[in-house]
């Protein structure tokens, strides 16, 4: 990204909005500036401040001015006076690291007693970078791009020209595709605010193929691919700097497959991405994120879990390289895989470590210090090491290599043992919730309280009495077994952890687990069952207050409650003394309730009423 100071030049370019640079004309107050002799001067004492603010706060990360068209969106978002608008402001951006927010407003004080003492037009507004991205997730999208929009005098890190043209081309995405842009989201290191002159600005491009209908989803993807990546070029000139500008597209449906495969670039796009665009898709997958109910599938979990065992095959066939690569991925990717069953999104290597230590050490107490000693030596010291130049191949023997091997398996080995006793805790809870949800169920219907008591009753008054068959009463007594039978082995595979004498049997905790997901889809099954059934007595007790008026030409449903309803497709009537009124399905349904399994007669006298609305008819059951 290159540093530019030229005042002249961004006192000449205009903003951008969404329909681009070719579509509006530029500024008319910046062509009149530079139009008039004087735009020199100003030129100047732009330069000046630029220097001054250098001088006195050598932490600031950028200045830049804002497009004059710009403006007012600024003024109005920042509720300027009147009389200060009426002086053609010149609004002047002054970027600081977060770690001074706290000094912000000492900062600001003397930014404008040195921007007031130069020209007294120089309107400053200082923020922080976080400032910036709380606008793109607020949806203040307009006041986003404005800032966005300023044309940098002074960019230490290259961020301001990122952030410029990256606003630039997703407005020349949506001038021409903007029915199919679901999302458009800036990312990466400009976002996490570790930006250098050689960073990419990163931004991701959602496509939604949900309503295709005149040509298939890779072609639309294809097409506008194409056209996408081919703006790129055209947004770095307009923007006026070297950026560059890392695109990426997915078509919506794909993203999504993404998510649910754990997959980290789309997790991490998601976690710290700040949309400059979006249709209301991008903040509601944010906020999911964040409180833990976006989680990767059983498969994606398996398959993160399973690497581990293609890492002991690969041990002693490879050269050195490949040998450690192996040993890293078949680490810490299993471990991934644990931190994401226990409900953690996938992270890099060193916030890896960091987790396992938190969550497994220290606040499950259910892993020893050594074996995340060992995925630090291999993960963070070794090969991390290796890939920035600090451990060469040669300070490796074959002695080391030969531990960290041993010490790898070993991990592994420990990591499918605490994967058990983590299946353990969720699957105690799972067939707590089916066990408790099933039973309360059947108490609630059957009025009894105790296990074997609800069994007894469902048998009695329902199985016996040909209401339900004989395969229901089979299925809640194996919930209550797999109940049973949970505590009894969590017991048995606790002991064989602790005492690491004995190994857990593997075949017989799949068929545990398998029986767990069976109780889970028999409970299903009963569940929805007594559902029917209660709603079908509910039916029928309803139906003894129903009957059908048949008139000449026109059909209707009266219920003889409190009150009388007569039901004509979607008009609901009332019978109010001598006359008909419209009433309402709330009325209804709360009469309907209170009149269940009560002895329900015939209003005469409304009868006459009806006649009045539907003329003559016949009265049927």
């Amino acid at each position: 990204m290159a540093e530019t100071s030229s005042v002249e030049q961004n006192l000449k370019s205009g903003y951008v909005p969404r329909g681009g640079m070719k579509d509006l004309p530029v500024s008319n107050q910046i062509k009149d500036v530079v139009k008039k002799k004087e735009a020199e001067k100003v030129k100047k004492e732009m330069d000046k401040f630029v220097e001054e603010v250098k001088a006195k706060f050598k932490f600031v990360d950028g200045i830049g001015i804002v497009p004059a068209q710009a403006s007012k969106l600024i003024e109005d978002e920042y509720d300027i006076k009147e009389e200060d608008k009426k002086r053609d402001l010149l609004h002047l951006l002054v970027i600081i690291p977060e770690k001074k927010f706290k000094e912000l407003p000492k900062v600001k004080v003397e930014l404008i007693k040195i921007a007031t003492k130069i020209n007294s037009k120089f309107w400053v507004h200082v923020i922080t970078l976080i400032d910036l991205w709380n606008l793109g997730l607020d949806s203040k999208f307009e006041v986003f791009e404005a800032f966005s929009m300023s044309y940098p005098l002074y960019d230490k890190s290259g961020a301001l020209a990122g952030i410029r043209v990256a606003q630039i081309h997703k407005s020349l995405v949506l001038r021409k595709f903007e029915k199919y842009v679901t999302t458009y989201v800036i990312g990466g290191s400009v976002v996490r605010g570790d930006t250098v002159k050689t960073s990419d600005v990163d931004v991701i491009v959602i496509i939604d193929d949900t309503d295709v209908k005149r040509m298939g989803r890779i072609e639309l993807l294809e097409k506008l691919r194409g056209i996408i990546y081919s703006y790129i070029g055209e947004a770095i000139a307009m923007g006026g700097a070297k950026v560059d500008l890392n695109v990426q597209i997915y078509l919506l449906t794909d993203f999504w497959e993404s998510v649910k495969d754990a997959h980290p670039v789309m997790f991490t796009f998601i976690r710290d991405g700040v949309p400059m665009y979006d249709r209301g898709a991008f903040l509601p997958w944010k906020s999911l994120l964040k409180s833990g109910r976006i989680k990767p599938s059983p498969e994606a979990i398996e398959m993160f879990m399973s690497a581990g065992d293609k890492m002991k095959e690969a041990i002693g066939r490879k050269i050195f390289d490949i040998v450690m690569h192996d040993l890293y991925w078949g680490t810490l990717t299993p471990t991934q895989g644990l931190l994401m069953l226990y409900g953690e999104s996938p992270q890099g290597p060193k916030d890896t470590v960091k987790r396992l230590r938190e969550v497994f050490i220290v606040k499950e107490k259910l892993l020893e210090k050594k074996y995340a000693d060992i995925l630090e030596e291999i993960a963070i010291k070794y090969y991390k090491g290796f890939e920035h130049g600090k451990v060469k191949p040669g300070d490796i023997d074959g002695k080391m290599l030969d531990k960290l091997s041993k010490d790898a398996i070993e991990y592994v080995e420990r990591l499918k043992e605490l994967r058990l006793q983590i299946e353990q805790r969720n699957q105690e809870k799972g067939i707590d919730e089916i066990y408790d949800g099933l039973f309360d169920m059947l108490s609630a219907l059957l009025k009894e309280k105790e296990e074997s008591n609800v069994i007894k009753a469902f048998d009695k008054a329902l199985v016996k009495e040909g209401k339900f068959p004989k395969r229901y009463l089979d299925n809640i007594k194996f919930v209550a077994k797999i109940k049973r039978e949970l505590a009894d082995f969590e017991k048995t595979v606790e002991s064989k952890v602790k005492s690491k004498k004995d190994k857990v049997n593997e075949e017989k905790t799949v068929k545990f687990r398998r029986d767990v997901e069976k109780a889970r889809k028999l409970a299903s099954v009963v569940t929805n069952a007594l559902i029917e059934y209660t709603q079908r007595c509910d039916f029928l007790s309803m139906d003894r207050s129903r009957f059908l008026v048949k008139a000449k030409d026109r059909n209707a449903e009266v219920f003889f409650l409190k009150d009388v309803f007569a039901v004509e497709g979607p008009k609901i009537w009332k019978v109010d003394g001598s006359k008909i009124v419209e009433g309402n399905s709330q009325e209804l349904e709360k009469q309907i309730l209170e009149q269940k399994n009560k002895e329900n007669k015939i209003d005469v006298s409304a009868l006459s009423v009806l006649k009045k609305k539907f003329g003559e008819f016949e009265l049927v059951y």
